[in-house]
């Protein structure tokens, strides 16, 4: 089952359990609810029997005891009344409860996500983690909510009516309690095949929410290549998958209420066939076989109940399964205590010796020696797979690295706090990131705090404000996460950009930051970029070589290793391999410009 740990029902059951340790008084206040509510059901039949008894009384005798009648069927009527009230009020706690667990975690979850490492997402698609986190938790709350009253009040219900059945007729009861090991066993042997089952039907819905969530993010991409037949077939897949294992989870569990049904026939017969004799036989009253019935029909319904509850039960169970796998995987090596305090950042940055790995088997850095003084701009350059961006990974400890250390004024990134390494750097990333917003709260976005003149001054230095204010609301127009609404992707970087410039960093990260920007805004920006350098710390990754000739130092990485380092005209005259590079580069640029005239 893809790897998938083995189902551990019981101890995924306890676990759950202990999540309701937090709610004992409304868990004191469920069971006594429940047991009054169970225990008026169970006393009614003896007051209706008891009304039996005193009609056929007064029938042979020829005088009726009306007030006895009335009594035992006026308390009848309470008591029922009573019971319902009771269950109504159990059913409110219960609900109460299951949503408090539920937003419990919810929050456990949502805090798991900001301490797991990015390795974690790289092996799983966001509809799968994001299935875990919402339809598993919803699944496993809101069947607990559905079955914990019927379960709670079926088990007391097992309990009291056999108490009352052997109060009217110990044989009776013998006979009807002989059947119930049957009943377990059926239960148990179903319940083993269809455990499994449900844990394939949750994994396969997060297989196919991960395909949907990627076919629709990248829809264009999807259209722009013309995969809607690939991307249907693998839908396709995965919903087979899906109603595959659905189908047998929902038959498996589904053959315990035909089996109930069967053995309640049989309990029924049994005591009819017995009853009537022993009621021949003056050994029983009407009254006592009728109410002795109605026990049987009763303790039918909690045993019936329990069955048929048995497969959401393990669907539940299933989900609770895969929320716990999430909560418990292995998160990032905890800040240090105590921590080193930086102060003022003054953007001293050097790598010593840095290996780092993503595979065990795979060396990608080894032995990286990296030196970036205040001030400074150090461009990276390298073909695709070098661990350029990896490099920018590991300064921001996105990644752990397996040897050596990385320093900022002289201080080792792991003797810091994540938040306090992370705070005086800027990043713009190659993809746009928005969010559902404003396009002054995604400029803010690292200063929630910031002034309406300073977003504004930050979009003028990243030549974002006269795109801005074309908008029909401006700098209030909604800008939507998934859609952009309509901005290019030029505008969208040049907004994260912006974002960038508010923050006002000691070291600056760009990676591909001018990708997706047109000839002429990238030359903008790159004026921009040089007035927001001075006196920070830069690092650039940048594939366009005339996009950094002004660094102070290139970094040319190949297979994860420095081979060459110094400026743009020096690198040039040592014919090495940036020299290669950009000669390859110019070449394609002057191809483009002849091809562009012929």
């Amino acid at each position: 089952m893809n790897g998938r740990k083995p189902s551990d029902f019981t101890g995924t059951a306890r676990r759950f359990l202990a999540e309701l340790r937090g709610d004992r008084i409304r868990l004191a206040a469920i069971v006594l609810t429940s047991l009054l509510s169970v225990a008026g059901t169970v006393v009614v039949p003896v007051l209706l029997g008891h009304a039996t008894d005193t009609v056929v009384s007064g029938y042979r005798s020829g005088s009726l005891d009306t007030a006895s009648l009335w009594t035992a069927l006026g308390w009848a009527v309470a008591v029922s009344v009573a019971g319902w009230g009771l269950t109504v009020a159990t059913g409110r706690l219960i609900a109460s409860t299951a949503q408090a667990v539920a937003y419990r975690l919810r929050t456990e979850a949502d805090d798991k996500i900001t301490r797991v490492p990015l390795s974690y997402f790289d092996s799983r698609t966001r509809g799968e983690v994001i299935s875990r986190v919402t339809n598993d938790i919803d699944n496993l709350t809101q069947t607990f909510q559905m079955i914990f009253q019927r379960t709670l009040m079926s088990l007391v219900m097992l309990v009291l009516v056999p108490v009352m059945m052997l109060r009217i007729s110990p044989l009776l009861t013998g006979i009807v309690l002989l059947t119930l090991p049957a009943v377990v066993l059926t239960v148990v042997m179903i319940g083993k095949r269809s455990q499994p089952e449900f844990g394939r039907q949750w994994a396969a819905t997060g297989r196919l929410n991960g395909h949907i969530e990627e076919t629709f993010t990248g829809h264009a991409v999807v259209t722009a290549f013309g995969r809607h037949r690939s991307a249907v077939e693998e839908f396709t897949e995965h919903n087979d998958d899906l109603y595959a294992s659905a189908s047998k989870a929902q038959f498996l569990s589904g053959l315990l209420g035909p089996a109930m049904v069967m053995f309640g026939s049989f309990q029924f017969v049994i005591v009819a066939v017995v009853g009537g004799l022993r009621v021949a036989s003056g050994t029983m009253s009407i009254g006592e076989i009728q109410a002795f019935i109605q026990y049987v029909t009763q303790l039918q319904q909690p045993v019936s109940m329990l069955s048929t509850m048995a497969g959401q039960i393990q669907s539940a169970v299933a989900s609770a399964e895969r929320v716990y796998d999430f909560l418990d995987a292995e998160e990032e090596d905890p800040d240090p205590e105590p921590a080193a305090e930086l102060g003022t950042v003054a953007g001293h940055i050097s790598f010593e010796g840095v290996s780092f790995r993503y595979k065990d088997d795979e060396p990608l850095i080894e032995d990286l020696t990296v030196t970036a003084e205040p001030g400074e701009t150090v461009a990276v350059v390298g073909p695709t797979g070098a661990g350029k961006t990896t490099l920018v990974n590991l300064l921001m400890r996105f990644y752990e690295i397996d040897g050596g250390a990385i320093l900022v004024d002289g201080v080792k990134t792991t003797d810091m706090t994540r938040a306090a390494l992370r705070r005086p750097v800027g990043m713009v990333l190659q993809d746009a990131w928005l969010f559902n917003g404003t396009i002054a709260e995604n400029i803010a976005y690292g200063r929630p705090d910031a002034s309406r003149e300073e977003v504004e001054a930050a979009a003028r230095a990243a030549h974002a404000d006269r795109f801005i204010r074309t908008l029909p609301d401006g700098y209030d127009t909604v800008v939507d996460a998934d859609e952009g609404s309509g901005l290019s992707s030029g505008e969208q970087q040049l907004l994260t950009i912006a974002r960038a410039f508010l923050i006002d960093p000691s070291v600056l990260v760009l990676d591909e930051a001018t990708s997706s920007v047109d000839t002429r805004t990238e030359m903008l920006v790159q004026k921009a970029m040089v007035e927001l350098r001075k006196g920070r710390t830069g690092f650039v990754i940048a594939h366009r070589l005339s996009t950094i000739r002004d660094a102070d130092t290139i970094i040319v990485m190949e297979r994860g290793k420095v081979v060459e380092q110094g400026s743009h005209e020096r690198l040039l005259e040592e014919r090495g391999a940036y020299a290669r590079l950009y000669e390859a580069q110019f070449a394609a640029a002057a191809e483009e410009v002849e091809g562009a005239a012929v």
